[in-house]
């Protein structure tokens, strides 16, 4: 099975959990437009001044990904 890695976006503020919840919109659409085999997105509130975007990638499109949205941050995934 390959290394999966979930790539994340941060929002902080009032606003951060509507803003992971659109971030998330713009994500899908981007796997939608590149044709890509990814599943795994969503959003997470945190606390009510803190929450995180993300999508679970594997090695094989991490360095596209990366480079083209930037995300703050990334983590193994792990189930």
């Amino acid at each position: 099975m390959e290394r999966q890695i979930k790539l994340i976006w941060d929002f902080r503020g009032a606003a951060s959990a509507k803003t992971a919840e659109h971030h998330l919109v713009h994500l899908k659409e981007y796997i939608a437009t590149e044709k890509l085999p990814i599943d795994i997105t969503g959003f997470e509130i945190i606390n009510e001044m803190y929450a995180i975007a993300f999508m679970v990638v594997t090695d094989e499109h991490l360095i596209l990904i990366r480079d083209t949205l930037k995300p703050h941050r990334g983590e193994l995934y792990v189930l």
